[in-house]
């Protein structure tokens, strides 16, 4: 806890309905680093799994979390609830739709009309 500030609990909800957490966790922490949190702790069962925090994006209050930020310049009056848990849903960007989007920009261009003359 830094500068006095008491630890913010915060839990981590995955895509599926589970959790990481609760854990506290100091308010000076940057969201990148809620990031690396996250991938240490993400359950192996998981089909789904990120393989860096570049595939993870957190949100909070309905806002997505830019990595420079702080946990304490995260929380939002909305989502606040005093002496309670913090929580974030975690969003993972797969690879399999990187692949299809590198497969479609490889395709030849066509021109195409969508018109309907009735």
């Amino acid at each position: 806890m830094a500068g006095g500030r008491e630890a913010i609990e915060v839990r981590f909800r995955l895509f599926d309905g589970t959790d990481i957490g609760p854990s506290g966790l100091d308010p000076s922490t940057t969201v990148a680093a809620l990031k690396e949190f996250v991938l240490a702790r993400w359950p192996q069962d998981k089909e789904v799994v990120p393989r860096t925090v570049n595939d993870v994006t957190l949100i909070s209050s309905g806002r997505i979390l830019e990595n420079n930020r702080t946990l304490a310049e995260s929380q939002f009056p909305a989502g606040e609830v005093p002496g309670g848990v913090l929580t974030m849903h975690v969003v993972v960007r797969t690879h399999q739709a990187d692949k299809s989007e590198k497969q479609l920009s490889k395709a030849p261009k066509q021109n195409r009309c969508g018109c309907t003359i009735l």
